[in-house]
């Protein structure tokens, strides 16, 4: 789970091209400033393309946070 944690941060820095972003499991939109609906899906795309997986409008849908969209990951690469 670490090397995917460190993965998304690596996707957190180029989607808001910001090289100190730092994400916790309790990380939200609140805490980015940049981080807007626009970035979301941009993040969300990116996700996609660094993880080789699919995240539908229902997975969106129940992500609260970074922690959550770790465990999605997590799943969706079980699967």
């Amino acid at each position: 789970m670490d090397q995917h944690h460190e993965k998304l941060t690596q996707v957190f820095r180029n989607v808001f091209k910001n090289d100190s972003i730092e994400i916790t499991r309790t990380t939200t939109a609140a805490d980015i400033d940049q981080w807007d609906s626009i970035t979301h899906l941009d993040l969300i795309t990116a996700t996609e393309e660094a993880f080789h997986i699919e995240i539908t409008g229902f997975d969106v849908m129940g992500l609260k946070n970074v922690g959550d969209l770790l465990d999605l990951i997590q799943r969706k690469l079980e699967d």
